[in-house]
């Protein structure tokens, strides 16, 4: 948005340098990504940050519900299982359990119930020790986040608009990359003069919230670029061609098969939940299932539950309660030391129960299992330490994009984030402001076209390429890109006609 209107350019005509061409195609791509997008971004950067600031806060809303001032003994598993399930109702379908981290906390019982929203449950806690119920909410996601963080959630992904509404966060991602490099090659390529002292007012105006706007941007780059990517990752149309270059590459996430008649090794998606059906997952984390039919998988992704079907994932009757102890032991013994697990029943006979490490702070703890529910045999496991590489990057990126991996210092540096790339919006927006043009008619808007054509024919073609393989990759951009050369094109005809 540090773009200054160009001289008139009633025609296409190649009258710049090929330097020059580019930079003006730079300038002006960049101003239409901050005036069209800003908004979007700033929208995107304000909610992410009040999201990463309020798990305390969450705490603080729901301590009655999450917390427990009882001591003594700690009551069996099941017993704490039977007590939610005579509370739900004999029909109730038992989802998932997580048991009681540590002292003081209570046993998240989680069931399936009508009326929710895709990837939501509802939840009974439970005090392990006097099995009293101590509160009844519904949930959200693997995370588990309660109604408050939820809402919130749903406001940063689609602005509570829907599946429609995602479309926003994914402009956002798709053009904030952009911006980041764009801003940086044209500070690299052209810095103004400094203003001297016999400058005016207004040209000093101009060049302080210049230098403010490119001190910002360069202090944010690197997080323009990780969120951006990160964000990519569990979009809608992006996400899924993303889905399938790590599919195609063998970078997708390992995960315990559930087949008890010895079915082929399962993988999952770090972010598997946004789309798709999501039918009997295993999944410690909350955007796991993007895309397909992943029925039967143990989900170590935090990001595993944003969008589809979930009915009907785990289906046990009231008398398995008593299943939960074994298959409990049977995963401790197997070396899941997390505090934070996650234990999913069986879909149907002949499938495995799974449990998860849901321990996604540094050091990652997401390992699983799958245990045959009537031996107590563990007849699958995958471990972190296994993944590959990819993965393991896929899964610190997405937890770092959450303000999950490093804890406290990590959603600070999230918010401080948001709240400077805000500040950096609305910089480039009053730069917009002191060097607009003060009569259109005597300065025709330049436009993405008119830059392009005055470009050598290599370069054109350069930039097309690039502009159709990256319009292919990211289908929002493409599709917006279009949108800006439409807007483009008619003001400028209506700029000239107008002179």
């Amino acid at each position: 948005m540090t773009v200054d209107t160009l001289p008139q350019a009633t025609s296409p005509a190649r009258t710049h340098a090929p330097q020059a061409a580019l930079v003006a195609l730079l300038k002006r791509l960049h101003f239409a990504i901050g005036l069209f997008v800003g908004p979007f971004i700033f929208v995107a950067a304000l909610t992410g940050a009040l999201y990463v600031l309020t798990p305390q806060l969450e705490n603080a809303l729901y301590a009655e519900q999450l917390f427990t001032p009882a001591t003594g003994p700690l009551q069996p598993l099941s017993r704490q299982v039977a007590t939610a399930q005579a509370e739900a109702g004999p029909d109730a379908r038992i989802m998932a359990v997580r048991p009681a981290p540590t002292p003081g906390e209570t046993t998240r019982v989680m069931f399936a119930a009508p009326g929710l929203g895709p990837s939501e449950s509802r939840a009974l806690f439970i005090d392990p020790h006097t099995l009293a119920v101590r509160g009844d909410l519904t949930v959200y996601g693997t995370s588990g986040v309660l109604p408050f963080r939820t809402t919130l959630d749903y406001l940063h992904r689609n602005l509570l608009l829907g599946e429609p509404g995602r479309i926003y966060s994914e402009l956002a991602a798709s053009w904030m990359w952009v911006a980041a490099l764009g801003g940086i090659a044209l500070w690299l390529v052209q810095r103004p003069p400094r203003v001297t002292r016999h400058a005016t007012e207004a040209a000093r105006q101009r060049q302080r919230t210049r230098r403010r706007h490119v001190i910002t941007g360069w202090c944010l780059s690197l997080g323009l670029l990780f969120l951006s990517v990160t964000g990519l990752t569990w979009s809608n149309w992006a996400g899924g061609n993303i889905d399938r270059m790590r599919s195609a590459l063998d970078w997708m996430t390992p995960a315990v098969t559930t087949d008890l008649h010895g079915g082929r090794p399962a993988v999952v998606d770090p972010h598997a939940e946004h789309h798709g059906n999501m039918a009997n997952m295993a999944m410690p984390d909350p955007h796991a299932a993007h895309h397909g039919n992943m029925a039967g998988m143990a989900m170590p992704d935090p990001h595993a539950e944003h969008h589809g079907h979930m009915a009907g994932m785990a289906m046990p009757a009231p008398q398995a309660a008593a299943t939960f102890d074994r298959v409990l032991a049977s995963a401790r013994q197997a070396g899941l030391a997390a505090e934070r697990l996650e234990i999913r029943p069986a879909k149907a006979d002949g499938q495995a129960w799974t449990v998860n490490e849901i321990d996604r702070r540094w050091p990652t703890q997401v390992d699983a299992v799958a245990v045959d529910p009537a031996q107590g045999r563990v007849v699958d496991q995958v471990r972190f330490a296994d993944f590959p590489l990819a993965a393991k990057l896929t899964r610190w990126g997405v937890d770092a994009h959450m303000g999950v991996l490093f804890g406290l210092p990590n959603q600070l540096l999230l918010a401080a984030f948001g709240l400077g790339l805000c500040t950096l919006i609305v910089l480039g927006y009053r730069l917009w402001w002191l060097r607009r043009p003060a009569a259109p008619a005597q300065h025709p808007a330049q436009t993405l076209c008119a830059a392009w054509a005055a470009l050598t024919l290599p370069l054109r073609l350069v930039v097309l390429l690039l502009a159709i393989a990256l319009g292919a990759a990211l289908p929002v951009m493409g599709a917006s890109l279009l949108l800006f050369v439409a807007i483009d094109l008619l003001r400028w005809r209506r700029t000239v006609r107008a002179a």
